[in-house]
């Protein structure tokens, strides 16, 4: 596998100039080309996800920067669905017709697989998102995400809390946004099957980008909850804390999801009650000495991209994505590139639990490891709450 240690990025992120292309979505046809790579992410709106497009471009950059990949250099474009089923429909056919893409590679976005997976179908076109959100990222045969997900992940996050932390009276509150409701109740079916407990307590109505989280808060107090599990965005995170902190209530630990950890979440949340607990879907970067994780932290500093599970997600995305590149004999087109996704061979990575891999399947939702990791109240740091990956046991996946 290609290294990016000791390349020098030409730019931190965003779309870059492309060049004209075939139909195949080659500049010229031939080797030395110019291929050029889209993604399609929610950038703007209630819920954003920057950077993993930003830790994608980093990585093409500095394979530009070395040459490219068999002498081609990549072209990637970065386009911005605004959490609009519209803008989503728009900026894949920009990204897809238009520019005329080999591959879609780390994207993020909270509702362009829903909208977009039968497009993708449609014009024979796969796609890597860094960060797959909706649940037609993980059930549809040409998208394949670098991450666990957010339904994978809400499973290992309540197993750690049963099991791992011995907790009772877990209650959940669920950011709903397109077609996930069923996805996270599926999710949370899937812990209940494992362990034979039951939560206490759920609401499905807590809101993206809310003001107050008071009432919500309140409620779930009164229901008796000793733990929460909620699958928020980090602005959203800090306001539900604050207001149980505001409450006075100091004894309820918050199960959380790895769209919480990042060193910003964690500076920005002082109270934490008995402490946040997430499971990593990637190696955790809490500590800055970890081998597994400074290949990424490297370039991340050096572009000036926040450390995050989304950057991590973008950066694999677009790894792994070079990595299947790199084995492609001849021309590097659409066509090539599909055929190479279907055939690779799992690609193992210290960053993650599970190796990677797209393959011919209708479904892809193979991701099924977390690290845990934890923030204590009164602190400012994550740590490591584990010294091992947490899985989902094989018998109770999808399909399993």
């Amino acid at each position: 596998m290609r290294s990016l240690l000791g390349f020098t990025a030409l730019t931190a992120a965003g779309a870059l100039v492309l060049s004209a292309c075939s139909e195949d979505g080659t500049a010229g046809g031939e080797s030395g080309g110019t291929i050029v790579v889209g993604s399609v992410n929610t950038l703007s709106g209630s819920a954003t996800f920057p950077e993993a497009s930003e830790a994608a471009a980093a990585v093409f950059d500095a394979v530009n920067a070395e040459g490219g990949v068999n002498g081609y250099t990549i072209d990637y474009t970065i386009v911005d669905d605004k959490g609009d089923p519209a803008a989503a429909a728009s900026a894949a056919r920009e990204v897809v017709a238009q520019d005329e893409a080999v591959a879609l590679v780390g994207s993020a976005s909270l509702i362009e697989c829903q909208v977009n997976a039968d497009y993708y179908v449609q014009e024979d076109i796969l796609s890597i998102p860094g960060i797959g959100v909706d649940p037609d990222c993980f059930t549809t045969p040409n998208i394949a995400p670098a991450n666990v997900g957010p339904f994978h992940d809400m499973t290992l996050s309540l197993l750690y809390g049963s099991e791992e932390l011995g907790l009772d009276n877990i209650c959940a509150l669920l950011e709903i946004a397109g077609n996930t409701l069923p996805a996270y109740k599926e999710a949370i079916q899937r812990w209940s099957d494992i362990t034979g407990k039951e939560l206490l307590y759920i609401d499905e109505e807590v809101p993206y980008g809310a003001s107050d989280y008071t009432s919500y808060i309140v409620r779930a107090r009164e229901a008796g909850c000793e733990a929460i599990t909620v699958n928020p965005v980090e602005p959203d995170s800090i306001g539900q804390l604050k207001a149980a902190e505001q409450q006075g209530w100091d004894d309820v630990t918050w199960l959380l999801l790895t769209s919480v950890y990042s060193e910003n979440y964690a500076e920005a949340v002082s109270e934490t009650g008995n402490g946040v607990y997430v499971p990593a879907e990637f190696y955790p970067f809490t500590d800055s000495d970890s081998p597994e994780t400074e290949e990424w932290r490297d370039l991340m500093v050096e572009n000036d991209i926040d450390l995050t599970s989304f950057s991590q997600g973008g950066f694999l995305a677009a790894t792994y994505f070079v990595e299947v590149l790199e084995g492609i004999e001849g021309d590097i087109t659409r066509e090539s590139v599909r055929e190479a996704l279907r055939s690779m061979e799992p690609i193992e990575n210290p960053m993650v639990g599970t190796p990677y891999v797209f393959g011919p399947g209708d479904t892809h939702h193979d991701n099924t490891a977390g690290f845990p990791v934890q923030l204590q109240s009164g602190t400012n740091e994550w740590e490591l709450a584990g010294d091992e990956w947490l899985h989902i046991p094989e018998e109770h996946l999808p399909g399993e």
